[in-house]
């Protein structure tokens, strides 16, 4: 397609991205690549990230970021310089306003990816997993995370769930999402999967991952697992540091593999490798993303993959710890990775992998066969047919009507009720008109919805109830926990939103005091169903694995007896004193009579 072409197709938009896709035929993907100069070739490895919501006129304020972070002033001038193979989306860098300007985004990203002396459509990314990571919020429809999809239990909602998504991914120009998460969370103190995860069952999150892979992929979105070899055993957070897995090869192929192996027999487009250290995988220390016998002996060789290898990103701590951020990009290639996700600092990550081909540590061949995967992506995708994604399409698909209810159905099953004394629940207006919700309100994962004390009040309110919200924050001071509990006088009912209760949380004294009242007291655990084993005299808790509006809702309406409770824990709560004793164990949960 000609610059002018393109430049037509953007100003009227085009055909949907997600029509249809083409076959892709190798000997046409290797003329492409002989095309290429060494600098596009090295540039197709990279998925970065730029500011703004536009690709040639983002605010001023987005200029200045990416002239300070990747030395250029737009979009556009990003692949223009160092002729990228991707970009990725987040909502802190604007570029997720509203669907409409994403498309506008997507379509002039891809009009100065085929303005290239080669030109090859770019493949846009996001983190759209749902629940707690979610970058496109409304109007798009927001539906349950992982671990609520594990309390439902239903592998045939989890895949409506992904090709929901996805139908709105693709129609906005996003072809590839870093979802869903295929790590198996054995350990309640893990502080970066935790809800991300299906859960604990190594089974059953390997049959959840797979249906949601045959969803995304239906939709035209290309899936990714993550984070492989298996990130849900660790207490240290990648981002800040780089954890270690103590699992023996037996152990993780018995856990952390089985959700890898389903995902590949269901064809996954792409893995995202994990910045973690499996000794028993590989004793030389090195993260999973840069070591060779983990991505290339195990992944390529043992389990048979031959698609996308994409890393994290390559701006977290646990896979900087080790190696300087110029070979960082150069051991990953050399491991077995495809796609450079994010780096720090981009033109040290370009320079250094340019400078390892010409000075013969990496070969041109190397290059080209990480090149030939990515190209057979796209031409899957349907991207070198048409890049190209239409208003009407965007107006159609994007939170349509059908969407947003089948999102309310899909969250209505997940919800999860762990406690309820002599049978206190479902609330009755006639009985417990006047409540009080309290609790934690964590930011909006998208950026796009209220703080969960006003979400759920308003919902209970428009269900016939007097309800008011009196936000007391993760971290609850004595001030603010006595104003609630002055707030608690005269209620019939006082509903508390927890929010990863520890023993030391100030949150446990909230539950405490506001118990001490006499007033009835309900907790909603709005992350961690781990919550209710730090928590007393509460009459009745409910799990809702994330604080989206769509699950909040749905806990209201089985609060207001509107819905049956029907979740099951996907994961074992543990006592909080006696760690080794079981208080809930996987497939727990109550419901009404």
């Amino acid at each position: 397609m000609t610059a002018a072409a393109a430049a037509a197709a953007v100003t009227g938009f085009a055909t949907p991205a997600h029509a249809g896709q083409d076959r892709h035929d190798d000997r046409k993907l290797r003329r492409i690549i002989d095309r290429m100069s060494l600098e596009e070739k090295v540039g197709q490895l990279f998925v970065m990230r730029v500011y703004g919501h536009s690709a040639t006129a983002p605010d001023q304020a987005d200029i200045d970021a990416n002239l300070q972070d990747i030395g250029v002033r737009t979009a556009a001038e990003l692949v223009e310089r160092y002729h990228v193979g991707g970009v990725i989306y987040f909502s802190w860098a604007h570029n997720t306003r509203d669907p409409r300007q994403i498309a506008e985004l997507s379509n002039g990203i891809q009009q100065a990816a085929l303005a290239q002396p080669t030109p090859v459509p770019a493949l846009i990314s996001t983190d759209q997993e749902h629940g707690i990571v979610c970058r496109v919020g409304e109007p798009a429809a927001l539906l349950p995370g992982a671990m609520a999809l594990g309390a439902g239990g239903s592998r045939a909602d989890a895949r409506r769930a992904a090709q929901i998504a996805g139908e709105e991914l693709a129609a906005v120009g996003i072809r590839q999402n870093y979802a869903p998460v295929a790590d198996v969370n054995v350990n309640p103190a893990n502080p970066v999967i935790g809800v991300r995860s299906f859960g604990s069952d190594p089974a059953a999150v390997a049959g959840l991952v797979a249906a949601q892979v045959t969803g995304y992929q239906r939709a035209g979105v290309a899936a990714t697992s993550k984070h492989f070899p298996g990130h849900g055993d660790t207490t240290v957070d990648s981002h800040v540091g780089l954890p270690t897995i103590s699992h023996t090869r037996a152990q993780w192929s018995e856990l952390d593999a089985p959700p890898f192996r389903s995902a590949i027999a269901a064809g996954i487009d792409s893995i995202m490798t994990a910045h973690i250290v499996v000794p028993a995988l590989d004793p030389s220390g090195d993260p999973a993303t840069l070591s060779r016998p983990i991505l290339t002996g195990i992944l390529r060789e043992e389990l048979g993959y031959d698609g996308v290898v994409v890393t994290d990103s390559l701006g977290m701590e646990g896979v900087r710890t080790r190696y300087g951020d110029e070979r960082v990009p150069v051991l990953a290639l050399k491991a077995g990775v495809d796609q450079l996700l994010n780096p720090p600092k981009l033109d040290v990550a370009w320079n250094a992998v340019l400078r390892a081909v010409r000075d013969g540590e990496l070969t041109e061949a190397r290059l080209d066969e990480s090149i030939l995967r990515i190209l057979r992506l796209k031409a899957k995708l349907g991207l070198f047919r048409r890049a190209y994604v239409s208003r009407a399409g965007v107006d159609r698909v994007v939170g349509s009507a059908a969407h947003l209810a089948q999102a309310d159905r899909i969250a209505e099953a997940t919800t999860t009720l762990l406690r309820n004394e002599g049978g206190f629940l479902p609330l009755n207006p006639a009985r417990h008109g006047s409540v009080l919700v309290v609790g934690a309100d964590p930011a909006s994962p998208s950026g796009t919805t209220g703080p969960p004390t006003t979400t759920l009040a308003t919902a209970l309110t428009e269900l016939g109830f007097t309800a008011t919200a009196l936000s007391t924050g993760i971290s609850p001071t004595a001030a603010r926990i006595e104003e609630a509990v002055a707030a608690a006088a005269g209620k019939d009912v006082v509903v508390v939103g927890t929010y990863n209760v520890t023993g030391a949380s100030p949150q446990r004294t909230l539950v405490a005091r506001l118990v001490a009242t006499g007033v009835p007291v309900v907790t909603v655990a709005i992350r961690n169903p781990y919550d209710i084993a730090w928590l007393e005299g509460q009459r009745a808790t409910l799990a809702t694995y994330s604080w989206t509006d769509v699950e909040l809702r749905a806990a209201v309406r089985v609060l207001a007896g509107r819905a049956r409770p029907r979740g099951r824990l996907p994961v074992p709560v543990q006592d909080a004193e006696e760690p080794a004793k079981v208080l809930h164990p996987v497939g727990y949960g109550l419901s009404y009579r």
